[in-house]
């Protein structure tokens, strides 16, 4: 059984694993995903902005990328997001699991195999968007690797982008319950679900939101980025070791 790693920022440019590259053909469009090599030959790693991070986060092909792991038929998925924080939920260097999110993207996007027609209709519970079984395999591994300040929770909020938040913004995700803002986790969690595809996501933080931070928007330093991204990838791939059920 296969599993995947979807990523973007701080990861794509510097995954751990010796990968070969492979390109999907699926009905949304190709997809290109990094297939692991050796002991790791059932993990893919999935560049959500392409190679090279050559796409922004509102043009992803994101039905092409869900559909391609279906098509290689992997069994269940971790999403790793870059996030700007709006709480202490998750202060700038930490991570964690997230549990809920606030989808702000204003249908913009596609973000549903079911458009009608021959596709039909199907309308996605969302009560619990993260399979609990993969978020507890994660936060095992992390405990298992003496990381014991992980992050069991939090509210993601998702926007279309590629532009940030104003300040005003951020107050208002904050009153709506919002922990930390990114641009791309809302759309990969709809889609998995819809497939049946186990899921789960993780935040790490790599800034303050607009408005919270003297300085502006101020960003981790490239090398505690990598630091951080290296650690959860580590974990995400003990974590995928067992298969988990929908």
């Amino acid at each position: 059984m296969k599993s995947a790693i979807i990523g973007g920022t701080g990861i794509d440019a510097s995954f751990p694993i010796e990968t070969k590259r492979r390109t999907v053909d699926t009905p949304y469009g190709i997809a290109e995903v990094f297939e692991g090599v050796g002991a790791h030959s059932d993990l893919v790693f999935l560049p959500r902005h392409s190679a090279g991070h050559s796409v922004p986060p509102h043009l992803i092909n994101y039905r092409a990328n869900i559909a391609a792991l279906k098509t290689l038929e992997v069994s269940q998925a971790i999403g790793l997001y870059a996030v700007g924080s709006i709480t202490g939920m998750l202060p700038p260097g930490s991570w964690g699991l997230v549990d809920q999110f606030i989808d702000m993207t204003g249908g913009s996007r596609a973000d549903t195999f079911f458009t009608g027609g021959q596709s039909g209709v199907k309308h996605v519970p969302m009560v619990q968007p993260y399979n609990l079984a993969l978020r507890k395999a994660v936060a095992r591994a992390a405990l298992e690797k003496g990381k014991r300040d992980i992050v069991l929770k939090g509210t993601y909020v998702c926007t279309n982008g590629p532009r940030l938040e104003t300040p005003a913004e951020i107050r208002m995700f904050r009153i709506l319950g919002g922990d930390y803002v990114g641009m791309t986790a809302a759309t990969e969690t709809i889609l998995a679900a819809e497939v049946d595809l186990p899921f789960a996501a993780i935040a790490f933080s790599i800034n303050w939101a607009a408005g919270l931070d003297e300085e502006g928007v101020s960003f981790l330093e490239d090398e505690t980025i990598h630091r951080l991204t290296g650690e959860i990838v580590s974990v995400c791939v003990d974590a995928l070791r067992n298969p988990v059920t929908s």
